[in-house]
C-alpha cells in the first residue's frame, strides 16, 4: 500500500472508528469506478450523450454501491482473507455482522431494481442471485472450478453493460448483444489472472478454482485464446454495425502487451509480480471500454 492510500486510509479510520471502516473497506470502494465505467458503458452506446440522469444515479447506486458492494463484502465474510484481495491490500479483519450487512444490501438491492425498467431489474436480480451462489456454502461456486468464471463472466462481463444499457429503457439491439458476449468472454481473460496471486490462499481454504485445477500456465493460455475470441465478437459487433475496427486495434494491443509477456515469464514471477500484473490487465480492460465507445459512438 503506497503512502498517500495509507494516509487516507488511516484519517478516515479515525473519522468512522476502526469497527465501521471495516465494513466500508470490505465493500471495496476502490472497484467502484471500474465497475461505473462498465455500467456506464451500456447506458452511453444506448442514448449518447442523453443521458437519464436521475435513473442512472439511482441505478448506478442500486447496481454499484449495493449489488457489487454487497457482493465483494459477503465474499469476505466466508473467505476470511488475510493477504491481499483485489482491490483491497491489507484488508482488516472481517466484522463479525458482515454476512449480515451485506446480505441485507444485497436484497435491498434486489428489491429497489425493480422500480427500473425491466432489463435493469432482472441483469441485477440475476447478479444478487450469483452472488449468493459463488461465495454462500454449501453451494460456493468459486470453488468449483470453471463455476467460478462463468459467474464472473456473466455477472461482470456480460450483464454490467446490460443493466447500465436497461435503465434507459431501451430494447438491446443485436450488435450490443454481441459487444455483451465479448465482454463475458474478456472476463474469462481477466478472472484467471485475478486469481494466480491467491493461489495458496485458496489452497489453504480448500478452494478448487479453475487457476488451481489447470496451473497458471495453462490458465494464462486460455486467459490468451478468450481475449481474442472477445475480440472476435466485438469486431463481428462493429462490422453489422457500420463501424470500423481501428480502436479495435488498441483494445486487441493493450490486451496483447499484458498478456503475451506474462505468459512467457510467469515461472519467473513472485505473487506480488502476478498481483501487479492483474492491475494492468485492468487497464487493458479500460482501454477495451474506451475503444468500444468511440468506435460506436453515437451510432447506435
Amino acid at each position: 500500500m503506497n503512502a498517500p492510500t495509507r494516509g487516507l486510509r488511516a484519517r478516515l479510520e479515525r473519522l468512522f472508528g476502526p469497527t465501521v471502516m471495516a465494513y466500508l473497506l470490505h465493500l471495496r470502494p476502490l472497484e467502484w469506478p471500474i465497475m461505473t465505467a462498465h455500467f456506464l458503458l451500456g447506458t452511453l452506446l444506448a442514448v449518447g450523450g442523453k443521458v437519464p440522469l436521475g435513473a442512472a444515479a439511482f441505478g448506478w447506486f442500486v447496481f454499484v454501491v449495493l449489488m457489487n458492494g454487497g457482493t465483494l463484502a459477503i465474499n469476505s465474510a466466508f473467505d476470511q482473507d488475510e493477504g491481499d484481495i483485489g482491490y483491497l491490500k491489507q484488508p482488516p479483519k472481517p466484522p463479525k455482522y458482515l454476512f449480515h450487512v451485506s446480505a441485507a444490501m444485497l436484497f435491498l438491492s434486489l428489491g429497489l431494481g425493480f422500480l427500473l425498467p425491466p432489463l435493469f431489474a432482472w441483469s441485477n436480480g440475476l447478479c444478487v442471485v450469483m452472488s449468493f451462489l459463488y461465495s454462500v456454502p454449501p453451494v460456493r461456486l468459486k470453488a468449483r472450478a470453471g463455476w467460478d468464471v462463468l459467474i464472473n463472466c456473466l455477472g461482470f462481463g456480460l450483464l454490467t453493460p446490460m443493466a447500465g444499457w436497461g435503465i434507459t429503457g431501451r430494447p438491446p439491439t443485436a450488435t450490443f448483444l454481441a459487444l455483451c458476449v465479448g465482454f463475458a468472454l474478456l472476463f474469462g481473460a481477466l478472472y484467471p489472472l485475478t486469481q494466480i496471486y491467491q493461489i495458496e490462499e485458496d489452497r489453504a481454504r480448500g478452494d478448487r478454482t479453475l487457476v488451481i485445477k489447470l496451473g497458471e500456465g495453462l490458465s494464462l493460455a486460455l486467459a490468451l485464446v478468450a481475449m481474442i475470441l472477445a475480440h472476435g465478437c466485438f469486431a463481428w459487433g462493429l462490422l453489422r454495425s457500420g463501424a470500423g475496427l481501428p480502436w479495435l486495434a488498441l483494445s486487441l494491443g493493450g490486451w496483447l502487451l499484458v498478456l503475451v509477456p506474462w505468459f512467457i515469464n510467469w515461472q519467473r514471477w513472485t505473487p506480488k509480480k502476478h498481483e501487479a500484473g492483474m492491475y494492468k490487465a485492468l487497464a487493458a480492460w479500460a482501454v477495451s471500454d474506451i475503444s468500444l465507445l468511440m468506435l460506436l459512438w453515437p451510432k447506435f
